[in-house]
């Protein structure tokens, strides 16, 4: 059994609990201490809003902890502020965990009124079309030359890969479409 921890601080944690609960041999984790964090094979940071979840990890006592692991290579994926918390750079403001080579814009689509969805093929994903649905999203605006990047739309990144980590702009959790977390899934899968 593949344990996936959600950081269970603020934001769509049922969502992504929910996704991982259909799919077989894993088992999705609530994770709001260390003793929780030294439970799990990997850790989703799900979206919402990433300076409130940064402090929410201070006040906690997760974040020095949260980045040891995934420096040392547990795997993480954050979507949209999730995406931002692991960034090693972000627009006009101080990163929060550092540990991915790409540096993000907050809200680079716009507030929340221009929230928008669309189908995409991400070839490291799925052959198919992905419903990708993006919510005052995030985007990369520059990676690092290991940083694979997954997904561009209208020359911006939303989807990309480094190492143990995963990010992406929009919210696969809001969908009823597996193929992004059993992408990473088989990324814990080759580490554990």
């Amino acid at each position: 059994m593949i344990r996936v921890g959600v950081l269970a601080l603020q934001g769509s944690v049922i969502e992504h609990m929910h996704m991982l609960n259909a799919i077989d041999n894993v088992e999705p984790v609530e994770v709001k201490s260390n003793i929780d964090l030294n439970e799990i094979d990997g850790i989703i940071l799900p979206g919402g809003e990433s300076t409130v979840i940064g402090k929410l990890m201070k006040d906690f006592g997760l974040f020095h902890a949260l980045k040891s692991r995934i420096v040392d290579g547990m795997p993480a994926w954050g979507t949209c502020a999730g995406m931002i918390l692991l960034a090693k750079g972000i627009v006009d403001e101080e990163p929060h965990l550092s540990a991915m080579d790409i540096k993000v814009r907050r809200n680079a689509y716009g507030r929340q009124i221009d929230s928008f969805s669309k189908n995409a093929v991400i070839p490291a994903i799925s052959p198919e079309p992905i419903e990708l649905i993006f919510i005052r999203a995030p985007w990369i605006e520059a990676a690092g030359d290991h940083v694979d990047k997954l997904l561009s739309i209208d020359g911006h990144i939303v989807a990309a890969h480094q190492n143990n980590m995963l990010v992406t702009s929009f919210h696969p959790e809001l969908t009823k479409d597996l193929n992004v977390h059993k992408y990473y899934i088989d990324m814990i899968c080759k580490v554990i």
